[in-house]
């Protein structure tokens, strides 16, 4: 089908998701390996009709993570081509509460890295500016 709904951009939400360290209180950041991609990303997906964006931010969270976060700031929107589409993706800092992560089809591994380290991980350029983006919402860039 192509027509006008073809140029509407999919929409998506996740979460720059963070925790003080257990061992150190150092702050670590969590990011998803999607086997699906074999990629390394901030968890987030497509939001459901009619979904509130910060709602759908959480849900993906505790789907991919295991973990129910606490909402922050608002980061920065990305925009990007994906499979002849734009996709359109709002994230949000979130502190992680409680959980535990159970391996799934979608998402099969998680880390906790340093905000450094989580930089060098990840596979998108674009998802790095959403590491400083954290650092500057907490204020520790």
């Amino acid at each position: 089908m192509t027509g006008p709904a073809d140029s509407t951009p999919v929409q998506a939400a996740g979460c720059v998701l963070w925790r003080r360290s257990p061992v150190d209180g150092e702050l670590e950041l969590c990011l998803v390996h999607r086997p699906k991609y074999d990629d390394w990303s901030h968890p987030k997906g497509k939001l459901k009709r009619g979904e509130d964006p910060l709602a759908g931010a959480l849900r993906e969270v505790e789907e991919e993570t295991g973990c129910t976060a606490t909402p922050g700031a608002e980061l920065p929107t990305l925009h990007y081509p994906v499979g002849g589409r734009s996709k359109q993706v709002r994230y949000w800092a979130a502190e992680a509460v409680s959980g535990t992560f159970t391996p799934t089809t979608e998402v099969d591994h998680v880390l906790w890295l340093s905000p450094a380290a989580a930089r060098e991980r990840l596979t998108q350029p674009r998802d790095r500016e959403l590491v400083d983006e954290l650092l500057a919402a907490l204020r520790l860039a």
